[in-house]
């Protein structure tokens, strides 16, 4: 009877049911998401465990909703869109995520690559997000609660990182901690001016490519408890 209570969680109903997930597929590649690999993961990935109980409801609308402690869990689309990138070259074996926030990209990027290093400054959240992932029997991700300016030096290089909180410029740790050929997808600005960028290391430095106007909360410095 758990087990099967368990599977109807992660299913859905109403609101959060399969029907209403198949929607908002559409929608995201309506929206010019193509890679299928993401979509599919989008599509089992049950968004409405990674927000409140009384935001379930609104958990497959394509828009970020709060978690608290002033932060939010991204939009689909951004989740798609920034997973796609990082995959546009191929299949990656180790990825850092700067900002564990809810969990939810962490739990798509899992499914998607071999190895996900997740940094996040607010422990409470990190916490739930951890226990969320075990649920999911997600475990290929390794945890750490520190600053997302720093990265995670000890573990580097990485064939991607992905920022999920705007920075006012491109953080110099992270351009260190890529590996020859890595990708960082990193959304860079300050206030309402901000924008989602790709970066590769090639063999003599940088390319830079700017993929539009988005909206992040700001990566800030620190360790929170």
């Amino acid at each position: 009877m758990a087990r099967e209570q368990d599977d109807l969680m992660r299913r859905g109903i109403g609101m959060t049911s399969q029907r209403t997930r198949e929607r908002l597929i559409q929608r995201l590649y309506e929206e010019g998401v193509t890679n299928a690999q993401v979509l599919e993961v989008i599509r089992r990935t049950p968004r409405h465990l990674f927000v409140d109980e009384a935001l379930a409801h609104r958990a497959y609308e394509d828009t970020a909703l709060p978690i608290g402690h002033n932060q939010t869990i991204s939009q689909p689309y951004m989740v798609a869109r920034m997973s796609e990138l990082l995959l546009e070259d191929g299949p990656l074996d180790k990825v850092m995520e700067i900002g564990t926030g809810s969990g939810y990209q962490t739990a798509v990027l899992s499914q998607l690559v071999e190895r996900v290093f997740s940094v996040e400054r607010i422990k409470v959240l990190q916490d739930r997000a951890k226990e969320r992932l075990v649920e999911l029997n997600l475990r290929n991700v390794v945890f750490r609660w520190g600053d997302g300016w720093e990265g995670w030096p000890a573990l580097a290089p990485y064939n991607g990182i992905i920022v999920t909180a705007v920075a006012t410029d491109v953080p110099q740790a992270l351009l260190d901690q890529l590996a020859p050929g890595g990708r960082l997808v990193i959304p860079v600005g300050s206030g309402e001016v901000q924008q989602l960028m790709l970066i590769v290391r090639e063999e003599q430095g940088f390319s830079r490519r700017v993929l539009g106007a988005v909206r992040f909360v700001p990566l800030l410095n620190g360790p929170l408890a």
